[in-house]
């Protein structure tokens, strides 16, 4: 008789296992999917500063109006 209700337990930590497994690597893709985004801004940084260095200078306003 436990035999059968430890068998359902057990399938049931199984796929909540595989379903948090799941979850650890959407969250590990959608990490680094915000690098890739981070290294963008910073070369778009980089490249505005270098083609318009009076950015430089209003970008921190800028920040702030964008966080309104």
């Amino acid at each position: 008789m436990k035999e059968p209700v430890l068998k359902k337990r057990l399938d049931l930590t199984d796929r909540e296992f595989k379903t948090l497994t799941d979850k650890l690597d959407d969250v590990d893709d959608i990490k680094n999917e915000l690098k890739d985004i981070q290294t963008e801004i910073k070369g778009l940084k980089l490249f505005l500063n270098r083609m318009h260095p009076e950015l430089k200078k209003q970008f921190p306003e800028i920040i702030k109006k964008l966080r309104g």
